[in-house]
């Protein structure tokens, strides 16, 4: 089945003051970072992030990527799926996807683990209150 691209045809359409305002919401933002670590640049739909959130909040959640010229929607009658316009966002604003890509790989890996006491160390071990 073909779908209908309802996205932006330009990277003109693209306002950093826009993007910056939709990567603000750390729902918005997690979705397009995941989307630029992708490399294969596939076509997602939309319930397949794992967002917290109820549809209508989703909805607006991607409708306001879409309008600030991040996504483009692919339209199945049914079903909607959404692109990452890397191509546009790349030429509008360079490097913007490499950072998004790179905190979404260093927040994939797990937390260093805290250094133990050393035994050698001049300051007192930490004791719980009582």
């Amino acid at each position: 089945m073909t779908g209908t691209d309802t996205g932006r045809t330009g990277a003109d359409d693209i306002d950093l003051g826009v993007v910056l305002r939709a990567l603000a919401d750390e729902h918005r933002r997690a979705v397009v970072m995941e989307l630029a670590a992708d490399p294969n640049d596939g076509e997602r739909a939309c319930h397949s992030f794992n967002l917290p959130v109820a549809k209508q909040t989703r909805t607006y959640h991607f409708r306001t990527l879409v309008d600030s010229g991040l996504l483009c929607e692919i339209n199945y009658g049914n079903k909607k799926g959404v692109r990452l316009r890397r191509a546009d966002v790349d030429r509008r604003l360079p490097g913007l996807l490499d950072l998004l890509a790179a905190e979404f790989n260093s927040s994939a890996t797990p937390p260093p683990r805290p250094q133990t006491h050393l035994a050698n160390s001049t300051s007192p071990p930490l004791t719980p209150h009582a």
